[in-house]
């Protein structure tokens, strides 16, 4: 198993000025979104030559640090469509260049029909939405396909594929060889199901398997009006010590990804005495 952090929780700078901080954490990789974490760099295709991959491989690598994801969310349903296809021109493009950062994945989430932010939206849950969400992903699999790089898709209640059994689904139909699933516990969660995390987490266990490459790592607790916030393991209910060790054994291989994790010191420090 890979403790990874996305660079931009630690700022936005130069590669190696990211990767000395990462590695002084004590984390051993990345899931990198270029244009929030390196500076002076938007990461769209007319500016991320071969010479740019490679320099910010050669940066984070001088740390020790490794980048097996590279980030490159958009909305596939937004209601702009030339925002939908730029984003997928982005992540066609970081599927055929991830081999240049040493990466084997690329990511997005599956985007809502509120456009910003992407929260709930009730068009989200319906067969319109699938369909849409798969036309925009297929085109992807395949330039997965033939780049030798993997599609990594993540799931959340408030999105398109909103449970784990649409995002089997979506899995499914894309499913070409190069497909994988990033699982987020605390996507999945809202005010009334919080408390069936756990038969969530089994649930991703069992209908993605070794589809699964990727873990997103937070932790939350509730409000007094029932709505979730994030915070730090330390003041979290989310379980990690129950949940690392099924993590483990069913996906020993897995990144875990510490995503906006709050008290970020701290909440290391407890994650690693759960492995």
């Amino acid at each position: 198993m890979t403790l990874c952090i996305r660079p931009h929780d630690v700022g936005k700078d130069t590669p190696e000025a990211l990767a000395e901080k990462i590695h002084a954490l004590g984390f051993q990789g990345v899931q990198l979104a270029i244009a929030k974490a390196i500076k002076d760099q938007n990461g769209n295709p007319d500016t991320l030559t071969e010479d740019v991959c490679k320099e910010i491989k050669a940066g984070f690598n001088k740390h020790n640090v490794e980048i097996p994801l590279l980030g490159a969310y958009f909305n596939p349903v937004h209601s702009n469509k030339e925002k939908v296809k730029a984003g997928a021109e982005k992540f066609a493009d970081h599927l055929r260049k991830a081999h240049l950062f040493g990466a084997k994945y690329v990511a997005s989430e599956t985007g809502s029909y509120n456009d910003e932010p992407w929260i709930y939206h009730p068009k989200n849950q319906t067969e319109e939405a699938f369909e849409e969400v798969y036309s925009v992903f297929k085109p992807l699999a395949d330039v997965a396909k033939e780049a030798g790089s993997f599609l990594t898709v993540e799931g959340a209640w408030g999105h398109c594929m909103y449970c784990p059994a649409q995002m089997e689904r979506l899995v499914k139909a894309l499913d070409n060889g190069n497909i994988r699933v990033t699982v987020d516990i605390y996507n999945y969660l809202y005010e009334k199901n919080y408390e069936q995390r756990f038969d969530i987490l089994d649930e991703c266990l069992d209908r993605f398997g070794d589809k699964i490459a990727v873990f997103h790592i937070k932790d939350f607790n509730v409000n007094p009006d029932g709505t979730l916030r994030e915070v730090g393991i330390k003041d979290g209910i989310m379980g990690w010590d129950k949940m690392l060790p099924k993590i483990k054994k069913a996906v020993p291989n897995a990144l875990l990804v510490f995503e906006g994790m709050k008290d970020l010191e701290n909440s290391l420090e407890i994650f690693k005495s759960y492995l």
